[in-house]
């Protein structure tokens, strides 16, 4: 009896199983029969019941059919946001049980190739790049031509959207005379390199036939009548295309409408961007501004609302547009996991930003309304340092609730992420096989779903939404530090200066010329060697002086502390080494130097320096010195340096071969300050150990929390330049890590000089625990030691060294210098009055007689 039974439960639960997997087909094809929003939903309902009963692998394979067909009506219908979530799901299954073992299912075609597309839609480009090579390499590895140069094509498409036009030429190049690529591919593959070559501005491009071709050519040639002609029978034949969607129909408009506004006919442009948007919101009625409620994750929007903004006659309506480009850049950006994917797309936020200083600018002149300044400061302030920002708030976060295992489990796979995306670099840099770099990119989009997952869940429990400050704020950081802030925004054609101080606020501008241009860059170069300031000392009197004037420096004179927020090839620019006044003299040590008179504090963000950060109590220091004696690298002086350090500071030093990659990670947490005494590159950015390099990925993944990291290192500050990121450099790594202080060195540094330069500041640093301070006074002290010749004292020898981090309030030394001077004051008094004392007696003693 017992055996029937459990007979009969087999059997039942086999006929369940199957009954399952077909109810899950049939709801699918149900749908697909008759696609609508009443069938969606109840696709939805039926869906949710099925996974709460899925068991074995047919019915996950029924669940990725359904899934996959749910994402292309949701494409299909501008749902972009739920289509991804949908095809996530479906991959996610797809992989977890291994179906592809099970079933010869087309992943590609159903899932991998729409899923790469939406994120090239939606800006997700490191997501788009991992997902299309996943599948160009099944591809190749199954040889299906068919959908090889299917991804080639997107991948084209990707890398051209991000501006990588060389690598389009490139990749185009090896595929447009590809045996078995179709007609229709190859036509796509020469109309992407067109486009491509334009965007570089080759001249002798072919003419192709076709209104594409011919499309392209009048763009080319700024032939925007005859373009807008062209474009006009093209957008007719695209519009009778039913197998278009809206979004595809929508950018028909958005670009006719770029034309329109090129040839300065507003009214039509407008209209065609109402058409637009009728298209994506079915419920707006083209009268008003659309509701904020009713705008979703299309970058189409976007393109809308910065055309709209052009077009408009006054300030406020135009920024009204421009805002709700930001509020849909915001929210494509809460699908970013990446920090490439933020960097990359931060070009054109900083571009938007500029446009919206610039009227707020214009408004200022017309009205002398600070008011805007400040809105334009805030701006420029958004427009920085994004994906710092986001670290910093996460750490803030984690820092407040720190047994949070979803807060844990997030931080941690941020660093995996970024672990497995240096290896990937890594990787593309060598001759290694095609399956390790698949396998990575896999990885790569597998830890991107499980970061997605786990922010929808913290978006709920916890707000993260940028932290912004107020006027008061600042100023009241201002009067407390008695201190002036000067922020740039570096523009494409404006440099704005805004100054924010305790009792009020201004901007002034530069307009960027060539000349302007030529005169940053070539003060920048003069310290590309220790030679060239030696051999035109007065050439670079003339340019620091130039520069002073030209970033209007002059205009915070009268203010001892000054924290620096500079911008674009500014991040680049030593500010202490300018000269306030014209000079003469061929003396170093006479030359009115700005670290003279003021005290420099660097920051990439203004926020930054308002936000309040938990100090690290730790005081020791852990020193890294490999040396490299006995190789073409060896750092004699960094001996000497380490000795220095030994004798003023609480330390643990990592000398020669103990000064390995390894101690260093291992270490690194115990110590309240990390001194790295060795050999930098800064393309690629890497930091050397004894046994190694520390990649700028794996600097990223470092869980940090340190008083100050010194990089006593060349170039640490040097790096790739993105707008509104600043460089891509070895000390952006730390920061990015938790370091919130650092010191580190803008070109290649001697030596020697470095080693007296840190003599210095610990001698400072480890009586007055103030980086800052300890930093201005060891250039002072370097330039003031009689024992160096005037040619070490060149600029090039002490100037590298810059500061980011907050304005530490120096602890002993600072009150030291001022009781001191104090004593010695009243001494003087008191021995003058007895000199005059003694004087006066004599005096009055002879008129007695």
């Amino acid at each position: 009896m017992n055996k029937l039974w459990i007979l009969f439960l087999v059997l039942n639960s086999i006929c369940f199983s199957q009954n399952l997997e077909e109810q899950i087909y049939v709801a699918t094809e149900t749908f697909i029969a008759h696609p609508n929003r009443e069938s969606l939903q109840n696709l939805i309902e039926k869906e949710a019941q099925f996974k709460s009963e899925l068991k074995t692998r047919d019915e996950q394979l029924a669940m990725v059919f359904l899934l996959c067909h749910k994402g292309y009506y949701l494409d299909q219908n501008s749902a972009l946001k739920e289509a991804i979530i949908t095809y996530e799901d479906a991959l996610n299954r797809f992989n977890a049980n291994a179906l592809s073992k099970l079933s010869d299912f087309d992943i590609i075609e159903s899932c991998l190739n729409p899923l790469g597309n939406l994120y090239t839609k939606t800006g997700d480009f490191t997501n788009a790049e991992s997902t299309i090579k996943q599948y160009i390499f099944l591809a190749e590895k199954s040889k299906n031509r068919k959908h090889e140069i299917s991804g080639i094509i997107n991948l084209s498409k990707l890398y051209q959207t991000i501006g990588k036009h060389d690598i389009v030429l490139g990749m185009t190049s090896d595929y447009i005379e590809h045996l078995e690529i179709s007609k229709a591919q190859r036509k796509k593959l020469i109309a992407i390199r067109v486009d491509s070559q334009i965007a570089l501005g080759y001249e002798d491009i072919p003419i192709q036939i076709g209104d594409r071709e011919s499309y392209s050519n009048a763009i080319q040639n700024k032939d925007f009548e005859r373009a807008l002609s062209v474009f006009q029978k093209l957008k007719t034949e695209q519009f009778s295309n039913e197998n278009l969607s809206k979004r595809q129909l929508a950018k028909l408009l958005v670009q006719e409408a770029k034309l329109y506004r090129i040839l300065e006919q507003n009214t039509k442009a407008s209209e065609s961007l109402d058409e637009a948007l009728l298209l994506l919101l079915p419920n707006f009625s083209g009268n008003a501004l659309p509701n904020k409620q009713d705008l979703y994750t299309e970058n189409t929007f976007i393109d809308i609302f910065d055309l709209f903004a052009e077009i408009q006659p006054d300030v406020q309506s135009s920024l009204t547009y421009y805002d709700l480009s930001f509020y849909v850049w915001s929210l494509l950006r809460d699908g970013w996991t990446s920090q490439d994917t933020k960097i990359i797309n931060q070009t054109d936020h900083k571009i938007r930003s500029e446009k919206c200083i610039d009227l707020l600018y214009q408004a200022y002149r017309n009205t002398r309304d600070s008011t805007y300044i400040f809105k334009a400061f805030q701006y420029s302030e958004n427009s920085r340092a994004s994906t710092l920002k986001d670290i910093f708030h996460k750490k803030m976060r984690l820092q407040k609730h720190p047994n949070d295992s979803l807060l844990i489990a997030e931080y941690d796979l941020l660093k995996q992420q970024e672990h497995i995306t240096g290896l990937l670099k890594t990787e593309l840099l060598g001759e290694n096989k095609a399956s390790v770099i698949h396998d990575l990119n896999k990885n790569l989009t597998e830890i991107s779903l499980q970061l997605k997952q786990l922010n929808n869940t913290l978006s709920k429990k916890y707000s993260l939404d940028e932290q912004v400050f107020s006027k008061e704020v600042l100023r009241e950081k201002l009067t407390q530090d008695n201190a002036v802030l000067v922020s740039y925004f570096y523009g494409k054609h404006t440099l704005y200066q805004f100054v924010v101080a305790p009792e009020k606020i201004w901007v002034d501008k530069v307009v960027l010329t060539s000349e302007t241009e030529n005169q940053i860059s070539e003060f920048i170069h003069l310290f590309d060697s220790a030679s060239i300031i030696n051999n035109d000392i007065q050439k670079f009197s003339n340019s620091a002086f130039t520069l002073f004037k030209l970033l209007k420096f002059h205009a915070v004179s009268d203010f001892k502390n000054i924290i620096l927020v500079p911008d674009g090839r500014l991040n680049f620019v030593p500010f202490e080494t300018l000269l306030s006044e014209e000079s003469q003299t061929t003396s170093f040590s006479k030359m009115p130097f700005v670290v003279k008179d003021q005290n420099i504090t660097y920051n990439s963000s203004a926020l930054f320096y308002v936000s309040e950060n938990a100090p690290n109590p730790n005081t020791e220091l852990l020193g890294v010195f490999p040396v490299f004696e006995n190789t073409n690298r060896t750092l004699t002086y960094s001996i000497n340096e380490a000795e220095a350090i030994q004798n003023e500071m609480k330390s643990k030093l990592l000398m020669r071969e103990e000064a390995s990659k390894s101690n260093f990670i291992t270490k690194a947490k115990e110590h309240g300050v990390l001194h790295l005494s060795t050999h930098a590159n800064a393309t690629p950015a890497i930091i050397d150990f004894y046994d190694g390099s520390l990649s700028l990925n794996e600097i990223y993944g470092l869980d940090l929390n340190p008083q100050l990291v010194v990089l006593s290192a060349c170039e640490t500050g040097i790096g790739i330049r993105y707008k509104g990121e600043g460089a891509m450099s070895v000390a952006r790594g730390f920061q990015y890590a938790g370091a919130k202080n650092v010191l580190f060195s803008l070109w290649q540094i001697n030596d020697l000089s470095t080693s007296e330069i840190m003599s210095f500041f610990y001698e400072h640093y480890s009586n007055t625990q103030s980086p800052h301070f300890s930093n201005r006074q060891s250039k002072l002290d370097y330039l003031e030691d009689e024992a160096i010749g005037n040619a070490k004292k060149s600029p090039y020898y002490w100037g590298a060294f810059v500061y980011y981090g907050d304005l530490v309030t120096p602890e002993k030394e600072f009150s030291l210098y001022y009781i001191i001077g104090g004593i010695l004051i009243i001494l003087i008094v008191v021995l003058l009055f007895l000199k005059y004392n003694r004087s006066h007696g004599t005096n009055t003693a002879g008129i007695s007689s």
